[in-house]
């Protein structure tokens, strides 16, 4: 690493945490992304790896095996993951999403069932809220859980699923009371298992970018799941516990953001000080040193902010407004900053033999993951009226 960037965390333990990871990262993944990424393949070795430091854990509570550390080192170490290969961060974020929703709304029965098993992992976790006609307006999903008796019957379907095909535990979001006004009030999320009778994940999707890491679509054909799997056993609260989940995509989202600007910039500033135009590196150029300076300024706001509100997460308190800008500001900044990074390279950045182009092809699925930019501005905006009464 040219400087540890795990310098900005407050406390000490968590910040040794998120240097080891970056170690790891710069031994084992930097050198094998690119070769992952341009297969499509799902990287087994580095998941193991990811699993032996103890990271499908990081935010289960140790009473059920977990290492319970603050969502500032969780966002730390998926700036580093990210750095190294944007789709490891991506991999472990519906795990830790769906273990939080859990954690905080899940009951007893379904903490002590599936949270142990989230730590190996010996089961991974999806999130499912997307539809084909439901996107950013995920209160006009239509897949729908039906009671019959002491089993509901899930019937509908779902796109662009995260671990689609992997998980062992969904967490999905549907209506018991598709009548209800507001909708919200007539959704709910369900703990559905793999290899449930009726439930079935579809075709994997051919992406830009965001590869290695399967995105599936899922389906539900009169799928019978127990009573006891509605999460918090609570009918018409799924939208506001998924809501809440968001806040930890977001920062996860956040936190990639900020990891592949770093790496870009790490390869520009690089390049830039060896490669010789008109006599001299171009870092010696002026219009190179204004573009780097922009670009450090950028990722070190980014970084901070995602930090901030990782930390307000922490503390308890509700969190959407910080989450949501500091999505907004890193994943905007994230495509900016690859951008000037191929700009630096020249020709030789559009070659796949680099991985800037990888980083370009990442970047804009983050604009859109767990909420799109317009959808952070609303939020964001919702929260000022609601902090400046008239």
């Amino acid at each position: 690493m040219a400087r540890d960037y795990a310098a900005d965390i407050s406390d000490p333990v968590a910040g040794e945490i998120v240097s080891n990871v970056g170690v790891w990262v710069d031994k084992e993944v930097v050198p094998v992304a690119s070769d992952y990424e341009h297969e499509d393949a799902f990287p087994q070795p580095l998941v193991d790896g990811m699993a032996n430091l103890g990271l499908f854990g990081i935010k289960v509570p140790e009473a059920y095996g977990g290492l319970d550390l603050s969502f500032e080192c969780y966002a730390g170490v998926c700036m580093e993951l990210a750095r190294g290969w944007m789709s490891l961060a991506g991999i472990i974020n519906t795990h830790v999403l769906v273990g939080y929703a859990i954690q905080e709304y899940g009951t007893e029965e379904q903490r002590q069932k599936f949270l142990p098993r989230l730590v190996e992992p010996e089961i991974r976790c999806a999130l499912s809220i997307t539809e084909p006609d439901a996107g950013s307006d995920a209160q006009a999903i239509k897949t729908q859980a039906r009671r019959d008796g002491d089993d509901y019957v899930i019937n509908g379907q779902k796109m662009w699923v995260t671990n689609g095909q992997r998980a062992g535990v969904y967490l999905v979001l549907t209506k018991t009371d598709p009548a209800a006004s507001p909708a919200h009030r007539g959704i709910s999320a369900f703990l559905v298992e793999a290899g449930t009778a009726g439930f079935t994940s579809g075709k994997k999707f051919d992406k830009l970018g965001y590869k290695g890491v399967e995105t599936t679509e899922l389906s539900f054909d009169d799928a019978r799941v127990p009573a006891s799997a509605l999460l918090s056993g609570e009918e018409g609260r799924g939208f506001q516990h998924v809501m809440s989940a968001l806040e930890v995509g977001r920062i996860n989202v956040a936190s990639r953001g900020v990891g592949v600007a770093q790496a870009a910039f790490d390869d520009a500033i690089r390049y830039a000080q060896k490669r010789v135009a008109f006599g001299k590196p171009i870092v010696e150029h002026q219009a190179q040193q204004i573009r780097l300076a922009e670009m450090a300024t950028k990722i070190r706001a980014a970084r901070l902010l995602t930090l901030d509100a990782a930390r307000k997460k922490d503390s308890g308190v509700r969190s959407d407004l910080d989450a949501g800008m500091a999505k907004l500001f890193a994943t905007e900044i994230c495509q900016e900053v690859t951008l000037d990074a191929l700009r630096i390279h020249g020709g030789v950045g559009y070659s796949k033999e680099l991985p800037l182009e990888r980083y370009y092809r990442d970047a804009p699925v983050m604009v859109i993951a767990e909420g799109t930019s317009d959808i952070q501005k609303i939020v964001i905006a919702r929260n000022l009226l609601r902090d400046y009464p008239v």
